[in-house]
């Protein structure tokens, strides 16, 4: 299944968005070898595809796993995600920590405290300060990213404002 050149920005895409199928050789089902518009490369359509031949179309999951070229654990992962959240589930999950680890309730007790002294701090020299003290070296906007978070959530936890 060849592509031309006119298809780099869709290949740009898919690998930006981190929907780049793995294996797209692999994809043997007729309706991506048929026909231009599924391609094989985008791991959402595949999923989809791959998901609707199983429930439309009776197919096993075995089948249908290994012409989409995916495994069937694979493709009870993508059921799951599909019936949580709809299409959205069959994107990828983003990668790295959920949330500001580094900055635990001490250390965000560290920065206040020295903001209470020195209201004028830059956040620079909070991060050195932070690495000095608990070892931990974090990049200035992610304290202030952290203290904006504390106090929304200060905010909710007392309830609506009268």
């Amino acid at each position: 299944m060849p592509r031309r050149n006119h298809d780099a920005p869709k290949l740009i895409a898919l690998v930006r968005s981190g929907t780049l199928h793995p294996h797209p050789d692999r994809v043997t089902d007729e309706l991506f070898c048929d026909n231009p518009f599924f391609d094989a490369r985008d791991s959402v359509q595949v999923k989809y595809e791959m998901l609707r031949r199983v429930r439309v179309d009776g197919h096993s999951v075995s089948r249908a796993a290994a012409s989409f070229g995916l495994s069937r654990p694979t493709y009870y992962q993508a059921r799951a995600a599909f019936e949580r959240d709809g299409l959205a589930g069959l994107l990828p999950a983003k990668k790295g920590p959920r949330r500001a680890h580094k900055l635990t309730p001490e250390v965000l007790e560290f920065v206040e405290a020295q903001l209470d002294a020195e209201p004028g701090l830059e956040p620079a020299e909070l991060a050195r300060r932070i690495l000095e003290r608990h070892g931990v070296k974090v990049h200035p906007k992610s304290i202030g990213r952290a203290r904006a978070r504390s106090k929304k959530n200060s905010a909710n936890r007392r309830g609506p404002r009268r």
